[in-house]
């Protein structure tokens, strides 16, 4: 098994979104890490009901393999050398007050909000 792609982020207690490949080359969508009282810990995939409850498509019977699942992830999430060009954490999302502004890096940006126009941009 190996984690082919995974999400980091902050949306609520969820940490990271990721998929895993098995060794037989299936790909599994939609595991979550998430933040619990306790620590970390893996969510399988689930699917909302009819009823707006949660349930799991994926069932790990053995407790090896729910603990070996558990610990890849939680390695892979801990692990900065990992390069994903998926990641939330690159660039965030400017919501409400959380606005991003501009660093020294980023250019800023010029003001679109008011275009000249002239009286050759009318088609008529």
């Amino acid at each position: 098994m190996k984690i082919s792609r995974m999400n980091r982020g902050n949306w609520g207690k969820v940490r990271a979104f990721f998929d895993l490949t098995t060794q037989d080359g299936f790909t599994i969508k939609g595991f979550k890490l998430i933040e619990g009282i306790n620590g970390l810990f893996v969510s399988m995939p689930s699917q909302k009901g009819n009823d707006d409850e949660y349930y799991d498509t994926i069932w790990v019977e053995s407790k090896q393999l729910r603990e070996e699942l558990s610990t890849l992830g939680i390695a892979e999430y801990q692990n900065p050398s990992t390069s994903d060009t998926n990641s939330m954490q690159s660039e965030p999302e400017a919501v409400g007050d959380n606005i991003k502004e501009p660093t020294e890096d980023t250019p800023p940006k010029e003001d679109v909000s008011s275009p000249a126009f002239s009286d050759d941009d009318i088609p008529f």
